[in-house]
């Protein structure tokens, strides 16, 4: 499971099992009374095993000015579900995201949750590869 976590949404993707396909699932709104009840709820109809946080850094790879929330919201996860969480470098997520939003004929202002939803699923496709990369190595 992965979240892109921002001041306002939240995009949700998971995967298959088998970890090959990532899917958006939700966006939920960062302010809402009820977000973290919507998170646990998610964690238990879907039973990660491990949940992915996108790192917000700047292009030169220096943490950016979200990486303390989104650090923070990786601990309130972890101390919620006890599930392992790793905070996964999300440079250029969301501007591929939109990118790939508004080629397929979205507006902006209609592809806002949809964005942060596909910004979820390339940080998760990206630690899912990362897993797969250790898994090679290890068996060499």
């Amino acid at each position: 499971m992965a979240f892109d976590y921002g001041d306002v949404r939240i995009g949700v993707a998971v995967c298959d099992p088998d970890g090959i396909l990532a899917s958006p699932v939700t966006t939920l709104k960062n302010k809402d009374s009820e977000v973290w009840d919507q998170i646990i709820a998610l964690v238990q109809e879907y039973e990660p095993i491990h949940i992915y946080i996108g790192s917000p850094k700047h292009l030169s790879g220096q943490p950016g000015a979200s990486q303390q929330k989104a650090e923070e919201f990786k601990n309130e996860i972890l101390s919620r579900t006890n599930i392992e969480c790793t905070l996964i470098d999300e440079r250029l997520s969301t501007v591929s995201a939109a990118r790939q939003l508004k080629e397929s004929g979205m507006s902006t202002r209609e592809s806002k949750a949809a964005i942060d939803q596909a910004s979820a699923v390339g940080i998760l496709e990206q630690a899912l590869a990362i897993e797969k990369r250790k898994s090679v190595n290890e068996k060499e």
